[in-house]
């Protein structure tokens, strides 16, 4: 035990506490002898390490921290690990902004490389001014950064304050996980889970990548719609469609119209010549086709939108793709534009963006007389990638596909299913897993045209002519993995045969990092690695995450492990909302609307911001503003409050300690049990919003009411109405420093180690039965609300007298309901004292309440 400081202050309680728990191993997982039953298992979610964390960070681990305090305290072995999500755009997109550079995979190796620039965020550098460099030196700067973020990352989660056992760690760039994750793709090929396909795909431009349905995201565009004259093949006349993308008129395949509509069903079956490039192309009928949408009759091109795709797809159309992966027109125009007018407009657009062709168009359009009527401003939804800043395109390409359920009925029925017997919390958050899973439009693109990933362990053979032979992969054994599949070479083949006929070539696409972080139960508890210690963690207890990754994160991790094992990764998934910013709108990096957290906690202290955190409800939004943090000051006032009020309740004698027998101390017991009830309860439903407030509010009548009440006796008296209130103090003070403790961690550390042996984090969390065995099953739970709203009456007019609380009464006269009275009059002694009243009279009255209706000062004072 420590000496309690004269001046009790917050102020290096997160340096002294975090020391000694990392040298005590405080919250390290006690493995040894461990059966599953015992644990606690959390799939933490890994953070990206790209940049710095921002305050919805501290919100949501907030969050999770207080469960796993919370079960390590009811005896459970928690097993909280920690990961970094540290592959990806992101990571490459933060390396090319810190350091000045691009990957170029053509260069060669430079030895010793140093980069232009390095620090800050390097937004400034135009991606034409960065320095292009190799792929192996673009990963060495990768390898770099990440280290050194993940490094200031955990910095800030242990001043934080996170129970995290730092030795289960692990990064989804590492070898670990690198071996795991390609383990779990080569078993979902072997399967027929996993597959290549050439297909219309969505494109970002700007990272010259494809991207899954999961990563997209809608954003508000101004457009125009157009409207052009199609002329029918019979000469008869022409049909006027609307559209926002007449640069992609090149690659019309059809005009569509839904199966309903009086207007063009006898049209259906014949055919037009497109304007501009006079390709013949058919009308056809489907249901996706909207009736009101402009001329009630759209152009299919490939590729101009998701519907596009699925047009093509059903209705079994030509593809005359338009646009290179850099989102250029491509030179060679489709064959099927074979006319000398059509060959000459297609010349004019070949190489050109995509907002250059569209003036073009328009231009060539316009002097032919096919641009119908004036040009209409709208604005209206256009895919990007959610990290992207230009719109998506479709272009046709070879990817890595994992089966999930859009195309297997069976499987989206299980998964369904797992989501019903998922316990989510809140439970409303499950709609929203559902509606993602019946909204599948195809199944999750996982390959990736980067460079800082988990390579896809994949070779193809070459034929007699050189060209791979995608339907025959040849993937690596167990036994070899990790494998690069660019610099590796399969088994049977020899580096020589490294792209020459007969030989080989490997894939140089990587996964999408969703791919591994997927498999976060797998990385973190040792599969395929560590079997007795999978064993023990798997199935997790634990999945906290964020609403908006339920769609990525939740779904594709309970995919992969329906897919491998065919069960729930987890039993439990604890759904954060969001952090809003003072006008209620999101806070998020793109919006540049995040506030960091390390100035919050030096300002106000780790258990002052962990208290704002923990006062939201799981699910539930919180604004925040940093120019008026209230919760936090309220949260750091109850910091320092536990302090003093440990402090003035270990300054009592304490050696006749032992039994209670005051009414009001029985009283305090009494009350206490049913809070120690509730806040369990609370916890075990995982709302730990609720506990806190249970909490808070009890140890506030504590401090307030109870404190003032028998701060005398405990002082002054004898015998054993003086033991019975220091015996009450103290045990309500170890059951509220452990309730505390879950929130507060560094200020209950600090108050037990007054009094309490090893560490609150270890102790075990209050039981009922602590109070009540001392209070004894008779005792009177409202009685300290009575005597409480008694001495506020005196209080009150003490005030009104503008005298002093410590001003003597002559005489107090209190009434009371005639069914409380004889209950009040049995803390008359404690009322009285605290209230330094002479006389002190209760009597029956027709009120609701206690009521102080006459108080007498002492004409010394009056």
């Amino acid at each position: 035990m420590s000496a309690i400081p004269d001046k009790p202050a917050l102020e290096g309680l997160e340096a002294k506490w975090g020391a000694v728990w990392e040298q005590q191993g405080t919250y390290a997982f006690p493995r040894d002898g461990a059966r599953a039953d015992e644990v606690y298992s959390i799939d933490t979610p890994p953070p990206t390490a790209s940049g710095s964390l921002h305050v919805g960070h501290v919100f949501s681990y907030t969050h999770t921290d207080t469960v796993a305090r919370y079960q390590r305290m009811r005896g459970k072995r928690v097993f909280y690990p920690m990961g970094w999500d540290d592959n990806g755009l992101p990571t490459e997109r933060r390396v090319q902004n810190y350091y000045g550079v691009r990957c170029d995979p053509s260069l060669p190796y430079v030895e010793g490389f140093v980069p232009p620039h390095e620090g800050g965020d390097g937004k400034s550098i135009k991606a034409a001014d960065q320095q292009p460099i190799s792929r192996r030196n673009f990963i060495e700067l990768c390898e770099r950064l990440t280290v050194e973020d993940e490094k200031q990352f955990e910095d800030l989660w242990r001043t934080l304050g996170l129970s995290v056992d730092w030795t289960q760690t692990y990064r989804t760039i590492g070898q670990e996980s690198l071996r795991a994750s390609q383990l779990a793709f080569i078993r979902n090929v072997e399967r027929g889970e996993a597959y290549q396909a050439q297909a219309p795909t969505l494109w970002d431009v700007t990272f010259r990548t494809a991207v899954a349905q999961a990563e997209l995201e809608d954003r508000d565009q101004p457009s125009a719609y157009h409207t052009l004259a199609f002329h029918k093949s019979d000469g008869s006349g022409d049909i006027l469609i609307d559209t926002t993308r007449p640069e992609l008129l090149a690659a019309c395949v059809a005009l569509v119209a839904h199966p309903d509509d009086e207007r063009y069903r006898q049209l259906f079956g014949t055919t037009v010549r497109t304007p501009l490039f006079d390709v013949e192309v058919p009308i056809v009928a489907h249901h996706l086709a909207q009736q009101d949408k402009g001329t009630g009759i759209a152009m299919i091109c490939t590729f101009g939108d998701v519907t596009d795709v699925i047009w093509w797809r059903e209705l079994d159309l030509p593809n005359r793709a338009i646009l290179g992966f850099d989102g250029r027109v491509i030179a060679e125009a489709p064959e099927a534009i074979a006319s000398e007018r059509g060959r000459e407009a297609y010349a004019r657009i070949a190489g050109k963006t995509v907002f250059s062709a569209k003036q073009t168009v328009v231009e060539a359009l316009q002097a032919s007389g096919e641009l119908v009527g004036e040009i209409r401003k709208i604005t209206h939804p256009v895919k990007f990638f959610e990290k992207g800043d230009k719109p998506l395109e479709i272009v046709s390409t070879r990817q890595w596909y994992i089966a999930n359920g859009a195309r297997d009925e069976q499987l989206r029925d299980r998964l369904l299913a797992h989501g019903r017997e998922l316990d989510w919390h809140p439970d409303f958050m499950r709609v929203r897993y559902e509606n993602w899973v019946e909204g599948l439009s195809g199944d999750w693109l996982i390959s990736r045209q980067r460079f800082f990933g988990v390579p896809i362990p994949v070779w193809y053979p070459l034929d007699s002519e050189g060209n791979p032979v995608f339907e025959q992969p040849i993937l690596p054994t167990e036994d070899q993995l990790p494998v690069d599949p660019s610099s590796d070479v399969p088994g049977g083949y020899s580096e020589e045969q490294r792209g020459v006929p007969g030989g080989f070539q490997g894939e140089v696409d990587v996964m999408d990092t969703w791919a591994t972080s997927s498999l976060t139960p797998q990385l973190a508890g040792g599969w395929e690695r560590d079997p007795e210690l999978f064993d023990l963690v798997y199935p997790y207890s634990l999945r906290p995450q964020g609403q908006d990754i339920i769609r990525t994160w939740l779904f594709s991790t309970l995919l992969r492990s329906e897919l491998e094992a065919g069960k729930l990764p987890w039993t439990n998934a604890g759904i954060s909302g969001w952090i809003l910013d003072p006008d209620r709108k999101k806070m998020s990096k793109s919006k540049g609307n995040v506030v960091t957290p390390a100035g919050m906690l030096a300002q106000h202290g780790s258990d002052a911001v962990r208290y704002w955190a923990a006062s939201a409800k799981l699910g539930t939004d919180a604004a925040f503003d940093p120019q008026n943090p209230t919760q936090i000051k309220i949260g750091r006032r109850l910091a320092i409050k536990l302090l003093n009020a440990a402090k003035f309740t270990l300054g009592f004698d304490a050696s006749g300690a032992g039994s209670v027998t005051e009414p009001l101390d029985r009283s305090l017991l009494a009350g206490l049990s049913q809070v120690i009830e509730d806040a369990t309860r609370a916890f075990d439903a995982y709302d730990h919003q609720r506990a806190l407030e249970i909490t808070e509010s009890f140890f506030w009548t504590f401090c307030d009411d109870y404190l003032e009440l028998v701060k005398e006796r405990a002082h002054n008296g004898e015998g054993q109405p003086q033991a019975s209130a220091v015996t009450a103090l103290r045990t309500a003070l170890s059951v509220f420093v452990r309730l505390l403790a879950p929130f507060l961690p560094y200020a209950a550390e600090e108050v037990w180690s007054w009094f309490g042996d090893g560490s609150v984090h270890r102790a075990s969390w209050p039981l009922p039965v602590e109070a009540t065995g001392l209070a004894g099953p008779d005792a009177d739970a409202g009685l300290l609300g009575l005597v409480g709203n008694a001495l506020i009456g005196v209080r009150g007019a003490k005030t009104t007298a503008k005298a002093s609380q410590r001003t003597p009464v002559e005489l107090a006269v209190v009434h009371a309901p005639a069914a409380v009275r004889d209950r009040l009059a049995l803390a008359s002694d404690d009322l009285a004292a605290v209230g330094r009243i002479a006389e002190l009279r209760i009597e029956s009255a027709d009120v609701d309440t206690v009521t102080v209706v006459e108080i007498r000062l002492e004409p010394a004072e009056a």
